[in-house]
């Protein structure tokens, strides 16, 4: 089975799993688990930023984070179809009593014209607002990624608003590696950054949160608070060091893997158009909506995994555990389908 469901479902590589059995642990809700603290140290150091905290998921990271940044009653500005608003459970309103002020943007990104006039003015009537949070790369514009002179526009607009700006990467190392943008530079317009490694990077779980050391202190507590001090978890933190140490670059041949199959997906009579392909995520649209599940079915009694992504879309997700073989296949796939 060929799987594209998502860059999640990938396994940890044999080398992975060598440091991982012979990582170094110990307690890390007492900061002595060392594997975890060489981590925190290389993420923060990768960045530029003064620290990181490891944490078990890319949702836990970004609530973390939105905790700290806002109070009960603000509001958080963010673009419709953000992964903290869609995907994260209702996290914002549960976790930290606030509101969301939803943008509809381009291909999820937002401008700073956007964001702008949905600064709430000082009148009791409205939540004050308390953060800005953009997604690089972004989920459900089909893997887009920021224009940084945009993100530099958005970061000067926010430190003269006194707002925080915080930066859901969970695959932020695919924008990185196309834009060729220094990471100390991109990570300078943000007070805090969440970067998943579980994601195209290949480790088996977990997340790092990245900010100044007293967001990170405060971030330790909420951490605690919402169920998250791990104990010996330097077993994977290892997978996560290795990931950020050897697959990063690499992370180019999915993009590549993924520009082929929108190339193929482009030339079959059935599909309407594919959203131009950036980084490692291709959605295809179909021109009959009615027919995706059947597209699904069949892919799927030809070994190939994909996901529905709304009416009449379909995704597909290259990520380490696709091949070049792979991905040949797949397109020798797609011309048998008929719908």
């Amino acid at each position: 089975m060929i799987d594209y469901r998502s860059d999640t479902v990938t396994k940890p590589t044999r080398e992975m799993l060598d440091a991982m059995f012979s990582a170094p642990v110990g307690d890390d809700v007492f900061s002595e688990d060392p594997s975890i603290n060489e981590l925190e140290q290389y993420a923060a150091e990768l960045f530029g930023m003064e620290a990181s905290i490891y944490c078990s998921s890319g949702t836990q990271t970004n609530q973390i984070a939105i905790n700290i940044h806002t109070t009960p009653g603000g509001e958080v500005i963010t673009h419709e179809e953000s992964h903290i608003y869609k995907y994260e459970g209702g996290g914002i309103a549960r976790n930290s009593g606030a509101s969301v002020r939803l943008i509809r943007g381009n291909r999820g990104r937002l401008t700073v014209e956007d964001v702008k006039p949905w600064i709430n003015p000082d009148d009791v009537h409205y939540p004050v607002t308390r953060l800005v949070s953009l997604e690089d790369t972004a989920n459900r514009g089909g893997g887009a990624i920021y224009d940084f002179a945009e993100i530099e526009r958005i970061g000067e607009f926010c430190r003269n608003n006194n707002l925080p700006l915080h930066l859901d990467g969970a695959r932020l190392m695919n924008a990185m590696v196309e834009n060729n943008i220094d990471l100390k530079t991109y990570a300078a317009q943000f007070d805090s950054i969440s970067l998943c490694l579980s994601k195209g990077l290949g480790a088996p779980v977990g997340s790092v949160l990245i900010g100044k050391r007293s967001f990170i202190k405060e971030a330790r507590r909420v951490r605690k608070v919402f169920g998250g001090g791990m104990r010996q978890a330097g077993i994977i933190a290892a997978g996560g060091l290795y990931a950020l140490k050897n697959n990063v670059e690499r992370l180019k041949e999915d993009h590549i893997h993924a520009k082929a199959l929108e190339q193929r997906l482009n030339d079959l009579e059935w599909v309407k158009e594919v959203v131009p392909v950036q980084t490692n995520i291709v959605v295809a649209v179909l021109k009959d909506y009615q027919k995706r599940d059947v597209v699904l079915n069949k892919l799927a009694e030809l070994d190939v995994k994909i996901m529905a992504f709304g009416p009449g879309m379909l995704r597909f997700v290259t990520h380490l555990d696709i091949s070049k073989a792979d991905i040949d296949r797949t397109i020798d796939v797609l011309g048998k389908i008929t719908v």
